[in-house]
């Protein structure tokens, strides 16, 4: 990868880069403040334990850590096992592995592959601003779908428009699901909260893109934030802008604060909304999840809205800590061949 007005920068290795495979550290005009550490991975694929509710196996991540910057990102704390903070380090400390393609090509070549479906967007972004310069994603798919492999996409990037003919292409030879992240309708508590990500309007013509290009577009309202996004006004509204983009289905679910992520959303908090911490500090407690009755509440609030606006009968999610992936976010299994099926010659 060659950047413009780039510069190698010894001080930027920071504990425990320097022992997984760190080539250099980067620093561009492009991105202010952040620094790419560049490394060789010895794999792609990353193995979802097998007591996971998640509905794949497998997942690839380019990236660690991520300059969408979102306030409450569940994979903050991540970023501590590189020895670097969830906080800013997460936002401007990014691990970039530049053979990713390459790896991933090598490990979808084995026999023992047996084309289990991948997610894509899982952990970090795989369509943060980034992308646009390393541009690992079109690689990716392309492996998947020579190697016959459904893949899944879940991002907040408008930068997916970018491979949606590719993505349309691959949809003809296997299984694809794309899923976008909006969950804030507000523009200004947005761009508090979410400082690198593109405007609630901007992922809504993506979604509007997408559906255009024929695949289907699942929506992670997702977190709802008490307080600040969870009234009935705003859901209506946000979910009827969905369902007019054409969202093949909703999955709404309450914010939760593992770990770290607690005291850095309390922070921010502190600074934009002084007159929520003592009912955030009430509501989750010790824990990181909103009380079940607090789900429930949640639940009944939106099930109807989710049914006004054809987004489903309200059942897309459920009370439970994870929820499900809504419709069209995930790719459809292919059925098994019967004595009855007609089967289509292999492409690949």
């Amino acid at each position: 990868m060659r950047w413009d007005d780039q510069r190698g920068d010894d001080d930027a290795v920071l504990p425990g880069l320097g022992m997984r495979g760190l080539v250099c550290s980067v620093r561009t005009p492009e991105f202010a403040g952040i620094t790419f550490h560049e490394v060789l991975a010895r794999s792609a694929l990353n193995k979802v334990p097998e007591a996971s509710s998640m509905p794949f196996r497998w997942t690839v991540n380019p990236f660690r850590g991520c300059t969408h910057a979102c306030v409450y990102c569940f994979a903050r704390p991540t970023h501590e096992y590189l020895e670097l903070d969830a906080g800013r380090d997460f936002e401007t400390q990014v691990v970039v592995k530049t053979n990713v393609v390459e790896v991933l090509r090598a490990e979808l070549a084995r026999r023992s592959w047996d084309r289990q479906a991948v997610a894509l967007g899982t952990n970090t972004d795989p369509y943060q601003r980034a992308e646009g310069r390393y541009a690992f994603m079109p690689g990716i798919v392309e492996a998947l779908v020579e190697a016959r492999t459904p893949l899944s996409i879940l991002t907040k990037g408008t930068l997916l428009r970018r491979d949606l003919a590719l993505l349309a292409s691959a949809a003809e030879h296997v299984p694809v699901g794309i899923g976008v992240s909006l969950a804030i309708g507000d523009e200004g508590l947005q761009q508090a909260m979410e400082p690198g990500t593109p405007t609630p309007r901007a992922r809504l013509d993506l979604i509007r893109a997408v559906r255009d290009a024929g695949l289907p577009c699942g929506v992670m309202v997702a977190p709802v934030l008490p307080w600040l996004t969870d009234g009935r006004d705003e859901l209506d509204a946000l979910l009827g802008q969905l369902s007019e983009a054409g969202a093949t289905g909703v999955t709404v679910l309450p914010l939760h604060l593992r770990g770290p992520v607690k005291p850095l959303f309390h922070a921010w908090l502190e600074e934009h909304r002084p007159d929520l911490v003592a009912k955030y500090r009430s509501l989750y407690g010790s824990g990181a999840y909103a009380p079940r009755e607090y789900a429930r509440w949640l639940d009944e609030r939106v099930r109807p809205l989710v049914a006004k606006h054809g987004l489903g009968d309200g059942g897309g999610h459920r009370f439970d800590r994870e929820g499900t992936y809504p419709e069209g976010s995930m790719p459809v299994p292919q059925v098994a061949p019967s004595e009855t099926t007609v089967l289509q010659p292999a492409l690949f």
